[in-house]
């Protein structure tokens, strides 16, 4: 970010009436984080503001403030694809490329004349914006989006606590409770200022991590004893679950998210993966220890892409076809693993 970026976006802002924010399909904590701070914000400064989310989001994230005027895109297209077409000004957060919001709103995207704002932290930034804030040497896109108001936009305004319980999210979900993508000073600074707004990190964190369901309990404890595989002379372990896993122990959305994590747990293991099936397709997580780079692997043989050491993707295909891909393609890659 630089001033000319700021005057840009104060200059675009003077014509704005509508803001909207979408962000990527199946939200997580940072995704939600960083689109509903935005949202408080520019709500107190009396604009016109709107949330899309391309699927339902987790019911533990259901707390925050704002989520419950999310506008559910599976649930509303007509709406969703409104409010991005009539938008003044569209914050694009925590994704890198419109196909990431999934079918039903990429074309909505790339097409809407509104004003843009790229507010991410992936690499390779593949959609085109008026401000591109986008870099990997950070936390979270909530911590960007912490950035983008009140260091460059209005560094004189004071954080209220619905706004710095939302970056809050953002950031500790994003980093395991800052146990990874971490190492960066100023983050901690910013985590200073949010604690300082009067937040209560410690029941945010109950709210967050002690809030699951039934099923997502069941699930992993199915996943961990019956679904683990490991690959020992690669460091290499996947975990998966079938549609018939998922429905015979009730899943709800949010269920599995973080399962891949349990997969570095393992002290001979430093790459993982984590299949989850779909009606059409099968959903993979990749992350990695050290430098093995999950991005260019899910790049290269998925049609995914992510984070140094957390990507994503989808295969198109049976469970038994993508497992037997994901093994073909790390022997193939041996070497660098």
């Amino acid at each position: 970010m630089d001033t000319k970026d700021i005057q840009q976006f104060k200059n675009a802002l003077k014509k704005t009436k509508t803001i909207t924010i979408v962000f990527h399909f199946n939200p997580d904590g940072d995704a939600l984080g960083s689109a509903l701070a935005l949202y408080n914000y520019f709500k107190d400064a009396k604009y016109e503001v709107s949330v899309i989310s391309p699927n339902p989001f987790p019911s533990f994230l259901g707390w925050m403030p704002g989520a419950d005027k999310i506008v559910v895109a599976q649930e509303n297209l007509t709406e969703a694809r409104k409010l991005i077409k009539n938008a003044d000004i569209l914050f694009v957060v925590d994704m890198n490329s419109p196909r990431r919001a999934g079918q039903d709103l990429q074309n909505a995207i790339v097409k809407t004349n509104a004003f843009k704002v790229l507010i991410d932290h992936h690499v390779q930034p593949e959609i085109k914006c008026d401000i591109m804030y986008s870099t990997n040497m950070t936390t979270s896109a909530s911590e960007l989006v912490f950035n983008f108001l009140y260091k460059f936009y209005s560094p004189r305004k004071k954080i209220t606590k619905e706004i710095a319980e939302c970056l809050y999210v953002g950031v500790i979900t994003d980093t395991g409770s800052m146990s990874y993508s971490c190492d960066y000073p100023e983050s901690y600074n910013v985590l200073r200022i949010l604690i300082s707004s009067g937040i209560n990190g410690e029941e945010i964190h109950r709210k967050v991590y002690d809030n699951y369901t039934e099923s997502r309990m069941k699930l992993l404890g199915l996943a961990l004893s019956q679904r683990l595989v490991v690959i020992p002379e690669l460091g290499v372990s996947y975990m998966y679950l079938t549609k018939k896993d998922l429905k015979e122990n009730g899943f709800q959305i949010g269920d599995t998210e973080g399962f891949v994590n349990y997969g570095l747990s393992l002290a001979s293991v430093h790459y993982t993966a984590f299949f989850t099936e779909r009606d059409n397709r099968i959903r993979v997580s990749f992350r990695s220890k050290g430098i093995v780079d999950v991005n260019v692997f899910a790049r290269k043989y998925f049609e995914g892409g992510g984070h140094a050491n957390a990507a994503g993707a989808f295969f198109h295909g049976t469970m038994e076809e993508a497992i037997a891909h994901f093994e073909k393609s790390v022997r193939e890659n041996a070497a660098i693993l």
